[in-house]
């Protein structure tokens, strides 16, 4: 199938299906008069791209786990320790933003028991210096 085929099929812009090519993604043969012709398989490999780039995997990472171009045969264990992999990353994540959340929330408390007025540098300087305490560790 032609890029706007495909383009159509997928949603994706020619564009960026031109620059999954261009990074290895991809591949595509030539017809005679020049135009990228794609097998049906390109459009579960670009739905997969898509799904994978937007679950946090790199175009590297998706590169490293899909099976090379012209080859129809997973590597099972590598996609599995990749996809276990990008979990405990996820995980980690949600662990440093549920304590981001947290800090943030107490910086607001603390700045809501501030009377308005006052004057700016030692408001902040006290709030500062809460955070301080607060990220000193326990004994």
């Amino acid at each position: 199938m032609k890029i706007g085929e495909l383009a159509k099929e997928t949603g994706l812009a020619p564009s960026r299906i031109r620059y999954y090519e261009a990074v290895g993604l991809i591949g595509s043969d030539r017809g005679l008069n020049g135009y990228r012709r794609y097998s049906r398989e390109t459009r579960q490999i670009l739905e997969i791209i898509v799904t994978a780039q937007q679950s946090g995997f790199s175009l590297d990472e998706i590169r490293n786990l899909l099976p090379p171009q012209g080859k129809a045969e997973w590597d099972r264990d590598k996609l599995l320790a990749g996809l276990r992999n990008k979990l405990i990353e996820v995980e980690a994540l949600q662990l440093r933003l549920v304590e981001t959340c947290a800090g943030l929330k107490a910086v607001i408390a603390q700045i809501e028991t501030i009377s308005p007025g006052g004057d700016c540098f030692d408001n902040t300087e006290g709030v500062l210096a809460n955070i301080r305490d607060q990220a000193k560790p326990s004994r």
